[in-house]
Order: C-alpha cells, then structure tokens, then sequence
C-alpha cells in the first residue's frame, strides 16, 4: 500500500546515514537474543529466514543478535551464534546473502556475556571484572534456571584476550559481508559490569571512577575501530539497566553519561545506540538533568544515535525525531509482531500487538513459528 499524495512522510521513513553508510530509512530491527542457532553456534537457514524477512518488510537496518567473540569465556546461553570459527563465518555469509537479496542492510552485534554466562561449553565458570555474584536470576527464555554463577576476576591477560575476540570477531563480521558491527557495552554483559560501580570493584586502571569504568569499552571499541576499513561502521550500544537489574541507573546521573559518551566519541565510532529503560521512552530515558539520554549523547558526541524502547508506535517514533531526540529507531517486539513495520508507517496503519508467547517459554525462533503457525 502507498500513502495518499496529501499525508504527510511519517519521518521515520526519511533517509539518513550513520557515518559512511546511507540507509533508505530510520527504522532498525534491534538486537534480540534467538538461541536458535546449532549447538556450536552456525547460523541456520532458519535464521537466514528470519532476518530476510525484516530486510522484506522495508526495514532501513537489521542488528543481528548478540554474537560471541571467543571460544573461552565470551558466549552467554547455548545455541548463540558465534563469529570466531570458519563454519561460523560461512553460516553468517548466508545470512548476509538472504537479507542483500532482499536489498536490506545488516549489521553484526558482537557481545561478550561476561558474569552473566548460562551456557558456555568452552568454559566451566564464567569470567568478569571482579568476582561478585551477578543479581537476580538466570533468564528462563534464553535456556537458563537458578541464581548466577559468581565468577572469576579477569586478569589483564584475560583482559586482552577479550580485547583480540572482539577485533578478530569484527574482522570475521566484514569478511562475511556485514556492513559493520556493534559492540554490545549494553544490558549488564562484559562491557557493562566493567562500567557498573557494583560488578566493578577493581582496583587497577578499570576500577574506581566512571573513567576508568569505561575505559575497557573503550579500548574494545578503538581496537575493532583501527581493525576494521573506514567504511566499515562500528557503533556501541550502551544502556543502564540489565537484563538481571532493571533498576540500576548510572550513579553520577548526566554527570556520568558525558564522561562516558565523550569518551567513546574519542574512539572513532561512528554510532551510538542507547538502548531502553522501559517502553515507555519519553520519561524513561530522562536523565536528573531534564535531557534525555539519547539527546544528551547526540549533542556531547555529534555522531548519530539510535533510541531504543516502544519505536513502533508512531506517535511516538514521530516524537523522538521530530524533537530531535535520535537519529534512528531500533524496534524489538514491535518488529517481531510486525517484520513489515516500515510498510505499516508508510500506509498509516496501526502496528499489531505483540504476544509474549511468541518468546515464552522460550525465545527459540522454533518457538514463534509454532505461535505463528497456531495463530494464523
């Protein structure tokens, strides 16, 4: 369907460009956790489908889920795609391949699970920036059951060895055919706990101030940046909360988030992206300033972001950009719900409703397609 001649563009659908790339729109499918891949992490045909069909239904950027970096301490959950081995990169070549035959864009999220480790077959206990405990418990959808291992300190040995996965991982993600990745500093894995005053409780040159909190994210992501070709994006995304602590909020306020976003904006990326603290955007993201975070990020770095929680509704959606809150809208269960979401703002439809059963009792892309095909 085409919208009449007299309604006006929804600007979600305008173009834009996050550093060299160009994308025919502003809405991104945001990174989702599937486990859905084989036992030693080879993306399917399966998930070839699934991320197609978003490039299909007209969005201007897939993010794929988070991807392991290493064969030691980096994958989170059993049947979580990997970048590190040869049978990895060919798995990821097809799905490259599927989403380009739909004249979609993609691009790789590179994450290591850090503390918040539920299934490792590489590794019998988990590795983090101190050993304490990880709040909450183990995520049910995502394979898991009881309370977090506590794990090991890292080394600066083991510190480098994370350092080198992301940057080989990356080099895998371009050999591929991705248009760049984005390192995952979000959610309360690796990169996170090293940034949270409570995970972090380090005395060396990672522990302590905000500084020295993010310096590791930022090492990471100068390391992948001076690794990678100038037209191949690196981006970041960063949250507050986690997905075992959805309380947490950066201690020193805007404060903190300047300090952190100026120093990445020192590392080259080309993108921030700022995920949610909750679908409702607007007064979630607020900071004790009266900014929003994501407005705080774009005016203290000038690089474009991407918001994060609710997008697909297009009031919404419409609100952020038009008040110059982001660059770019990442949809999770809106798109999931609705894998033609950018048609739906061009026609002026409604989005359709998400169902928590499509990821429960667990996020298995087996699992939507068995509510799919019950709720045809």
């Amino acid at each position: 369907m085409t919208p009449n001649s007299s309604t006006p563009t929804h600007p979600a659908l305008k173009p834009t460009q996050i550093g060299p790339l160009g994308l025919a729109n502003r809405l991104a499918v945001a990174p989702m956790t599937r486990v859905s891949a084989t036992p030693d992490g080879v993306p399917t045909q399966q998930m070839a489908d699934y991320y197609s069909a978003f490039a299909r239904g007209g969005f201007g950027l897939v993010i794929t889920e988070g991807t392991y970096t290493d064969l030691r301490y980096s994958q989170g959950y059993l049947n979580q795609p990997g970048a590190v081995t040869d049978a990895h990169l060919a798995g990821w070549r097809d799905v490259v391949d599927a989403v380009r035959a739909e004249r979609g864009t993609i691009i790789m999220q590179l994450m290591h699970a850090g503390a918040l480790s539920q299934g490792n077959p590489y590794s019998e206990e988990p590795a983090g920036p101190s050993a304490v405990q990880p709040r909450g418990t183990m995520l049910s959808e995502y394979g898991g059951e009881g309370s977090w291992h506590t794990p090991i300190e890292m080394s600066q040995a083991d510190i480098d060895d994370a350092v080198s996965g992301f940057v080989h991982a990356a080099r895998q993600a371009q050999a591929a055919g991705f248009a760049g990745v984005e390192i995952h500093g979000a959610n309360g894995y690796l990169l996170d706990q090293f940034l949270t005053d409570y995970t972090n409780q380090r005395t060396d040159r990672y522990g302590g101030h905000v500084e020295n909190r993010a310096r590791l994210m930022c090492e990471v992501t100068a390391a992948v940046r001076a690794a990678v070709p100038a037209g191949f994006v690196v981006g970041v995304r960063l949250s507050q909360t986690k997905v075992n602590d959805f309380e947490y909020r950066w201690p020193g306020g805007a404060r903190d988030a300047e300090t952190i976003f100026r120093s990445l904006g020192d590392t080259g990326v080309d993108y921030l992206h700022v995920a949610s603290e909750g679908r409702d955007w607007i007064e979630t993201a607020r900071l004790d300033n009266g900014d929003t975070i994501t407005a705080l990020a774009r005016r203290v770095t000038d690089l474009p972001v991407v918001a994060n929680g609710g997008m697909h509704r297009p009031d919404q959606a419409a609100r952020v950009l038009d008040d110059g809150h982001a660059d770019v809208l990442a949809v999770a269960r809106g798109a999931l719900s609705n894998p033609d979401l950018p048609h739906r703002f061009e026609a002026g439809e409604e989005p359709a409703g998400f169902d928590d059963a499509m990821l429960h009792p667990m996020a298995t892309l087996d699992n939507a397609e068995a509510w799919t095909a019950a709720n045809a």
